[in-house]
């Protein structure tokens, strides 16, 4: 391999006494700790581009102090000290950083730039506040869907590893990566199905996942992702989600962490379901909802489900809060919908249950057996058979702050 061109050499005179006493890297220069050492003249190689921060570095390895507060800079002395083993400037350079404006393209900045390893702890704040910047920022996923599409690599990695990310369901954000990666890397099978499998696909919570949509991905035979670990990793997250004691220790050894289990903040609230396909078609769903969701409710709001499946059509559940016919107090509502429209008639026995103390058992709070034709709904409108503020003070029906609800189908 031919040696690279060297375009200029620079004699500075300094205090070998003072550099050795900042940086490991200056003390194993001066006493023989490296081959360079035994020059009458010890050299040190650098780009052109890191001249700057290199002189910017010497000056506070002497006085303390940079001349300089842009960002830019900031970031290449911060290298530069990551480099020749200035701890004391990596902190300095961090503070600043963390002490200006945060904005979207400071942020994709910082993380775009590697650290080493061992030097890596002086620099997690600034990663940690750019993370936390992004997230925040992009949480709003419909509002910033189109401009996220402009985002690095980087970025989208902070944006989708957050919990806070508000989206209408899971089953979007995988999609949406998909789109993402085929659109910034259609240059090159072979590097986007690399950071498709490997660094994108492992930010979506498979867990949390419709069951349809899911069946979907491990059958897809698409060329741009490795199915193989793919199928491995989805079967991990959902062996983690039915056996979370047993599952622990194997994922904290694959690098698995547990915010990719947890619950983003969805539109759909999530739903655990189990279907018999005999003797007849039949679904049991359960869904939770916390005391402060059902809070939120009062007056007029509503909390729809995730879709589930039975005999071929959509269906969804719908906890709102509703004025009860003929009275002037509030009450808890649940009721079952249908997405798509039947062709004919559907014939259903529902039942809805919740847990209650203190046994902690199902209790049915409502049956019917319908013929659904025209309408596309069917449910109670007082489900408890007590006014909201009651139900809401109730505490034999949050366990442990939690409203358990099923619906037998």
């Amino acid at each position: 391999m031919a040696a690279k061109a060297i375009s200029a050499v620079k004699a500075l005179y300094i205090n070998s006494a003072i550099l050795a006493a900042r940086s490991p890297f200056f003390q194993k220069l001066f006493t023989n700790g490296m081959k360079e050492s035994d020059e009458s003249h010890p050299r040190i190689r650098i780009a052109d581009s890191e001249e700057n921060s290199l002189m910017e570095l010497l000056r506070f390895m002497y006085s303390g102090k940079l001349t300089t507060i842009e960002p830019t800079l900031l970031l290449d002395i911060l290298m530069g000290a990551d480099k020749f083993e200035v701890p004391a400037c990596m902190r300095y350079c961090t503070q600043l950083l963390i002490s200006r404006p945060m904005t979207t393209e400071c942020a994709l900045l910082y993380l775009g730039h590697p650290c080493s390893i061992l030097m890596a702890a002086e620099v997690q704040s600034l990663v940690r506040a750019a993370k936390g910047f992004l997230a925040n920022k992009y949480k709003d996923f419909d509002k910033f869907q189109d401009e996220l599409m402009n985002i690095s690599l980087v970025g989208i990695e902070a944006i989708f590893s957050s919990s806070d990310l508000h989206v209408l369901c899971e089953d979007v954000v995988y999609y949406f990566l998909l789109k993402w990666a085929r659109v910034r890397y259609y240059y090159s099978e072979e590097e986007r199905r690399k950071v498709l499998s490997y660094r994108l696909l492992p930010l979506v919570r498979f867990s949390n996942m419709s069951c349809d949509a899911l069946q979907k991905v491990l059958r897809c035979e698409d060329v741009d992702i490795d199915h193989e670990y793919l199928t491995k990793h989805i079967a991990e997250v959902l062996l983690h989600k039915a056996y979370p004691n047993q599952m622990e220790g194997a994922l904290a050894a694959n690098g698995t962490t547990c915010w990719q289990f947890a619950e983003r903040a969805y539109d759909f609230k999530l739903v655990r379901v189990i279907a018999f396909n005999q003797p007849c078609p039949q679904v049991t769903v359960y869904m939770d909802l916390k005391r402060d969701e059902c809070s939120r409710l009062f007056p007029s709001g509503g909390i729809c489900s995730q879709m589930f499946h039975l005999a071929g059509h959509k269906f969804y559940l719908l906890a709102n809060c509703k004025m009860v016919e003929q009275a002037t107090s509030y009450s808890f509502a649940l009721s079952l919908h249908i997405f798509d429209e039947p062709a004919g008639s559907i014939c259903l026995d529902i039942e809805f249950a919740a847990r209650t103390k203190p046994l902690g058992k199902f209790v049915s709070k409502y049956g019917y057996k319908n013929t659904m034709t025209g309408d596309r709904s069917q449910g109670c409108g007082d489900l408890f058979g007590m006014p909201w503020l009651t139900f809401i003070a109730d505490d034999s029906l949050f366990i442990d702050g939690v409203l358990y609800l099923r619906a037998d189908l």
